[in-house]
C-alpha cells in the first residue's frame, strides 16, 4: 500500500517509440489466457496458482514489447521492484487481517456476533432480516463465500419452506453477504483495492459508506416491500443453529468489547496496522479469559498453562483452525487460515505488481491512461470507463480478484492526472469488480454462488439488488459530482 509521499513522488514514464496498440497487446493477451484458464480449465481454483503465473507470463508479453521499444531489462526489473515495494504495507495489513480473523474465531467474538446475529428473524421481513443477517457475518469473517455457503445455504432453506422464491432469497443473502464482504476490513477485496489504487484501507472503508450506505437501504426498503407483498408460511426455526453454537462457545456480551475497541481505535485514526495488532493481541486475551476449553484443544496438550494457551493462540494467529460443531451448515463458518490463509492473496498482488512495473516501465500504463484520458476528458467519463473495465473483465477474465487489480493498475495514473484522490477509484473498484462478479454466470463468483445455493444466476439476478444497483450509484455521485475527494497539493 502506497503512502502519500510515494504517490506523489511517482514519476510517470513516458515511452515515444511506443503506440497505444503495442501497449494494450499485454493487456489483451492477458486477458485472453486468463479467460481461458479460469473457464476452460481450473475454475474456481484458478487462484491457488495458474492465475499468478498467468499474470507473470503477461509480463513477459509486456516485456518483450519493451525489448522492441528500446526498454533496458535493469529498467523494467527496477519498476518491478519499486512496485513490489508500494504493496509492502497492504501485505503486511493482510498478515494481520488474517491473524485477527483467528483470534476473533477461537475468542468467540465472530461466533457471538453470529450467535445474536441469527436471532432477528422474522418471518413477515424475511428477506430483509436475511440482507441484514448476511451483511452482520460477512463484516464478522470478511467473506462472502462463506457467509453463503454456510448461513446462507440455511436461510435458502427456511426461505422454501415458507414458500419464498428460491431467487428472492438468493439475492437477499447474496446483496447482505457482498455488503459485508466489501466493508470488511477483514476481506481480501477491501484489502485489494486500496493497494491497487494507492490508498489507505481505513480511508477506503469510509469513503465507501458514501455510496454502499445508500444502495444497501435500498436494497432493505425493496426487500421489506417484497416481503409485505407476499404470502409466508411455517416458521423459522433456527433453534438447532443457535444451540450448535452454545454448545461449541461460551457466548456473552462481554466479548463485544474487543471489537468495539478496535472501532474506537480506528475512528481516533490509530494506524492501521496498529490496530489490528491490538485486535489481534485483544482477541487472544479474551480466548484464553472466555475460551480456555477450545485453546486447549487447538494446542493438543492437556492442560492449560502457560505454554499450551500460548500455542493455541498461536496456532489460531498464524495456520489453519477448525472448531467442530452439531451444526453440518455451520461447521465451515467456524474456521480459519490464519497469516497462512492470506499468502493466496498476497501472492496475487505480488505477481500483479509484476505485470504492473513492466507495463509501467515500457511506457503502456502511460499510454494507455493518456488513451483514456483524451476518450473521456470529463471526470464521469474516468469513473464511466472504470467501471466498464471492471465489469468487462468480470466477464472475460471470470474473477472478481482481476477485475479489481488490472484497472487498479492501469487507472491509478488517469486519476492522479485529473487530481482526484485514490479513494475514488477504489471505490469505484469495489462498487463495479466486487459486487458484480456474482452477476455473470461463468464468473468464478457466480459459478461458486450458483453453485453452492442451488439457485441459478438467471433466478437470482434481479434480486441481487445491492449487487447491480451498485455501479449505478458510484456513477450517479460521479455524474453530479457528489463525494468526489480531490488530491491535496502541498
Amino acid at each position: 500500500m502506497k503512502n502519500k509521499s510515494n504517490i506523489e513522488e511517482q514519476k510517470i514514464i513516458i515511452n515515444k517509440e511506443l503506440n497505444i496498440w503495442e501497449a494494450l497487446i499485454p493487456v489483451f493477451a492477458l486477458v485472453l489466457m486468463l479467460f481461458f484458464n479460469v473457464f476452460y480449465v481450473y475454475g474456481d481454483d484458478a487462484l491457488s496458482g495458474s492465475n499468478q503465473f498467468i499474470l507473470l507470463i503477461g509480463s513477459a508479453v509486456a516485456a518483450v514489447i519493451g525489448f522492441l521499444n528500446k526498454v533496458s531489462y535493469n529498467k523494467m526489473l527496477e519498476e518491478v521492484g519499486e512496485n513490489v515495494k508500494s504493496t509492502s504495507g497492504a501485505i503486511l495489513i493482510l498478515l494481520m487481517v488474517g491473524s485477527l480473523a483467528g483470534t476473533w474465531l477461537i475468542s468467540g467474538i465472530i461466533p457471538t456476533m453470529i450467535y445474536y446475529g441469527l436471532q432477528i428473524l422474522n418471518p413477515t421481513v424475511f428477506l430483509a432480516a436475511s440482507v441484514v443477517i448476511c451483511a452482520v457475518i460477512s463484516i464478522a469473517t470478511g467473506s462472502s463465500w462463506t457467509t453463503s455457503a454456510t448461513v446462507g445455504i440455511a436461510l435458502i432453506g427456511i426461505g422454501e419452506t415458507l414458500g419464498i422464491s428460491l431467487g428472492m432469497t438468493a439475492g437477499a443473502v447474496l446483496s447482505g453477504a457482498y455488503f459485508g464482504d466489501k466493508m470488511s476490513p477483514l476481506s481480501d477485496t477491501t484489502n485489494l483495492a486500496p493497494a491497487m489504487a494507492g490508498g489507505e484501507l481505513f480511508d477506503h472503508i469510509k469513503y465507501m459508506t458514501f455510496t454502499t450506505v445508500p444502495t444497501i437501504l435500498i436494497t432493505l426498503i425493496v426487500f421489506i416491500i417484497i416481503g409485505f407483498n407476499i404470502d409466508t408460511t411455517g416458521t423459522t426455526d433456527i433453534s438447532d443453529k443457535l444451540e450448535a453454537v452454545e454448545q461449541a462457545f461460551n457466548i456473552t456480551p462481554w466479548l463485544f468489547v474487543v471489537p468495539a475497541f478496535v472501532i474506537f481505535l480506528i475512528i481516533k485514526k490509530t494506524p492501521p496496522l496498529i490496530a489490528l495488532l491490538v485486535g489481534t493481541l485483544l482477541g487472544g486475551i479474551a480466548a484464553l479469559i472466555f475460551q480456555p476449553d477450545l485453546v486447549l484443544k487447538i494446542s493438543g496438550s492437556d492442560k492449560l498453562d502457560f505454554v499450551s494457551g500460548y500455542k493455541g493462540v498461536m496456532d489460531a494467529i498464524t495456520t489453519d483452525v477448525a472448531v467442530e460443531t452439531s451444526s453440518v451448515e455451520l461447521n465451515d463458518l467456524f474456521s480459519s487460515g490464519g497469516m497462512k490463509g492470506m499468502l493466496g492473496t498476497i501472492w496475487l498482488i505480488i505477481c500483479a505488481m509484476v505485470f504492473g512495473g513492466v507495463m509501467d516501465a515500457i511506457g503502456a500504463l502511460s499510454k494507455i491512461s493518456r488513451a483514456i484520458l483524451n476518450l473521456f476528458d470529463s471526470v464521469f467519463g474516468l469513473f464511466a470507463s472504470t467501471v466498464f473495465s471492471c465489469v468487462t473483465l468480470n466477464a472475460t477474465a471470470s474473477d472478481q480478484y482481476l477485475a479489481i487489480v488490472v484497472p487498479g493498475k492501469m487507472y491509478a495514473k488517469a486519476f492522479k492526472e485529473k487530481g482526484l484522490a485514490p479513494e475514488n477509484l477504489s471505490r469505484t473498484l469495489e462498487d463495479s469488480g466486487t459486487v458484480t462478479s456474482v452477476l455473470i454466470p461463468w464468473n468464478t463468483c457466480g459459478a461458486y454462488q450458483s453453485g453452492v445455493l442451488g439457485v441459478s444466476v438467471a433466478d437470482y439476478f434481479i434480486y441481487a439488488i445491492f449487487n447491480w444497483l451498485s455501479p449505478f450509484m458510484t456513477l450517479l455521485f460521479a455524474a453530479f459530482n457528489i463525494k468526489i475527494k480531490q488530491l491535496l497539493k502541498k
